[in-house]
Parts: C-alpha cells; structure tokens; sequence
C-alpha cells in the first residue's frame, strides 16, 4: 500500500530535495498535499508530477493568481490551514514540515493531528514553541523526526536509549568561512564574503548565521529542547571539514559518531523510511578515508564567535526570549544582507537588544500558545528597525 504523504514548503530546498526522492520511488507513495507560500508555478509543477489533489497558497496574490490561471484543473486549492479537516479524511503516514521562519509553526502544530510521523525541518518552531509541539505530539501520539543534519545525527544515535542515559552531546561546526581569518580582519567582512560557505550550499540567511555561528547557538537550543538535556550537556566543536555530524557519550562509557557526507539529501531520506528493510539504495560520494583519519576537532573560539555567549542568557525551560532572538537576528541579518549594518554591528547589536529590560522580561515568560509568540515575532521586528536603523 502507498504510503500517503503531505509536503509543507515544497517549494523551497528541503521541500524539493525530498520530492526529488520521491521520484525516484513513486510506486511506494502518494502525494496527497503539497503547500508553499508564493511559487504557485512551481507548486504546479509538482502537483502534475504526482497527480496531487490538494494544494495550499499561503500568500493571498498567489493564491487567487493560481485559482485563476489554473480553474480548469481538477486541483482543490486552499489559501490556509484551517482548512485541513477537509483535506485529510484520514491520518498521513508521514509529513515533512519545512516551511521557513516563525511562520511554519502555526502549520506544524495543525498538521501534528493529521499525521502519524512529521519530520521538521523548521527550527525556528522547535526553538520558538517546543512545549507547544511536543504537547502536541504526545496528545496525537506522532512520531517525530527532526530533520537539521546535527539533529537528525543525534536522533539516530540515541533513538535507542532513554535519554536519560546520555553524558554529553557535542555539536560540530564548520566554522564558516571566517574561520582561520585573524579577528582584526573580521570588521572588513562583505556580505559577498559572508555568503561563501566553504562546505555548504545554502541559502543567504542560513549561510551568514553559518559565518556568525548563529545556527549553532540555535542548533544547542534544539538539542536542549528535543532530548531533555541541560544546555551544560551539549558543546560545540569545530571541525572544518564536515563529515562528522554529532558525537554522542553516554553514561555507560561508550561513545557514538555519525559521519555522513555534506547533503541535506542523506537525512531527508532517511526520514521517509521506517526501517532498513524498506529503504531504496542512496547514491552517495565515498568519505575520503583520509580525513576520516584526521578528523581534527577543536574547542570554540569564544572572541571570533561572540554570538554564542548568547546561550548563557537562555533558559533550560524554554521562554519568549527564544522568539526574541530569532526575530531580532532575522531582522538584523536582512539588515547587513542590504548594507545599512555592518557585520560587527549584526553581532554587538543582538547581543546589546537581547539585554534591554523590555526584552529581557520575556526570559521568565514560557509561551502559552502561537498568539503570543505571533505578536511579540511582530513586536519584535518592528522594534529592532526603530532601534538600529
């Protein structure tokens, strides 16, 4: 029986690197949903490709644009999520939730009820809702499966074992591209330069959170929030090559690494699948032995990745505050992408913001449920282009 699925951000790169996956093994599934917010032409494309019955068209202009030019299509178009319970008359079997920003977290937790596996690749709803998610999961009893590589390499590791029984997470970074720069040099940093990861390929705003270590310090959130762990358990490390994704010790003495190559391809498909007996063979580059033999790990130099002394202001509790940073850092980053911030002051200028009374307050405040994260997520955005431009 095809397993019956639903895409949420089909459009963007993690969206089509599964449906690329997918192609490759139609007979065992079958496209019930596909949902983006603006690319109406390339949601057509998949929809023709998998037969697929029900989109939705988040962004209004797109939305009616599409009823419009494609009314003679037996598409059932919806502009929002509300209207789930006419899609889905039964439970998915699984669901991939990679719509980008705070904005995935209203679908994601919709969608919980209707699947009975979601994998997310929306780290800004784990950092900013996780209490409200995982109540979710628990009440629906849905599997999930976090999709970020450095995640999904902890998960494999440690699906096995109660987690209580895990010492110490290491998180390893690449470092950027700034990272064998001296820190005098840092204050010359372009956007242009910024954007060069030496590993990965990937968006802008993805790839200056890689340059400022950002997506670290959200990566040790995460993991703090998805295993239960104090954020004392889990350390950042660099290794400039990287093939290895997470490190796991645990309290019987043993340790475990995960070493894959660097494509979102190999944990997109490893969470389609429910066991190895099912699994399709994966192409994929050889891992060069020879690095393998030299793996070189290094602590965090705290002075040239000043961001990071951001996870001493976050609490193992969860808090608005999360919803603060990740606001404040998109608004800054978008800032320094169009040149009216430098990149030091992208840095000092989110350090300064998240200690300011009005902001600081939130620290002690767990979110209630999507309205108030939604309203300070506005506040928020808002305050930081008064504050910094």
């Amino acid at each position: 029986m095809k397993k019956k699925i639903a895409i949420l951000g089909s459009t963007g790169s993690i969206g089509k690197t599964l449906i690329n996956i997918i192609k490759q093994d139609k007979k065992n599934f079958e496209v019930i949903l596909l949902a983006a917010n603006k690319n109406y032409k390339e949601l057509f494309k998949q929809a023709k490709i998998f037969n697929v019955k029900n989109i939705i068209i988040n962004d209004k202009k797109s939305f009616l644009t599409f009823k419009k030019k494609y009314k003679n299509n037996k598409i059932r178009i919806f502009q929002n999520f509300e209207s789930l319970d006419k899609i889905l008359k039964s439970k998915l079997d699984y669901t991939m939730s990679a719509i980008s920003g705070i904005d995935g977290l209203d679908p994601t937790l919709k969608i919980i009820k209707k699947t009975k596996k979601i994998a997310i690749a929306n780290k800004e709803s784990i950092i900013c809702g996780w209490n409200l998610i995982d109540k979710e999961l628990k009440k629906n009893k849905t599997k999930f499966i976090p999709v970020d590589s450095e995640h999904f390499s902890i998960w494999s590791l440690v699906k096995d074992y109660n987690y209580k029984f895990i010492d110490k997470i290491y998180i390893t970074a690449s470092g950027g591209p700034f990272l064998k720069w001296p820190i005098s040099k840092i204050k010359k940093v372009t956007p242009a330069k910024a954007l060069k990861h030496p590993n990965w390929s990937m968006g802008k705003k993805i790839s200056i959170d890689s340059a400022t270590m950002m997506n670290k310090v959200f990566e040790v959130i995460e993991t703090q929030r998805i295993f239960n762990l104090k954020k004392s358990s889990i350390k950042i490390l660099i290794h400039d090559k990287s093939y290895i994704h997470a490190i796991v010790e645990f309290k019987n003495g043993l340790k475990k690494i995960l070493a894959h190559d660097t494509n979102m391809k190999i944990p997109i498909f490893n969470t389609l699948y429910d066991n190895i007996n099912e699994v399709k063979f994966l192409k994929s580059k050889n891992l060069d032995i020879n690095k393998l033999n030299n793996l070189d790990l290094k602590n965090l130099d705290k002075k040239k990745f000043p961001l990071t002394k951001i996870l001493n202001k976050i609490s193992n509790k969860g808090s608005l505050l999360e919803t603060v940073l990740i606001s404040a850092n998109d608004e800054l980053v978008n800032l320094f992408l169009k040149k009216k911030i430098s990149y030091v002051e992208l840095q000092k200028n989110l350090l300064r913001l998240l200690d300011l009374p009005e902001f600081r307050v939130f620290r002690k405040k767990i979110p209630k449920n999507i309205n108030e994260i939604n309203k300070l997520n506005t506040y928020v955005r808002l305050k930081i282009k008064e504050l910094c431009i």
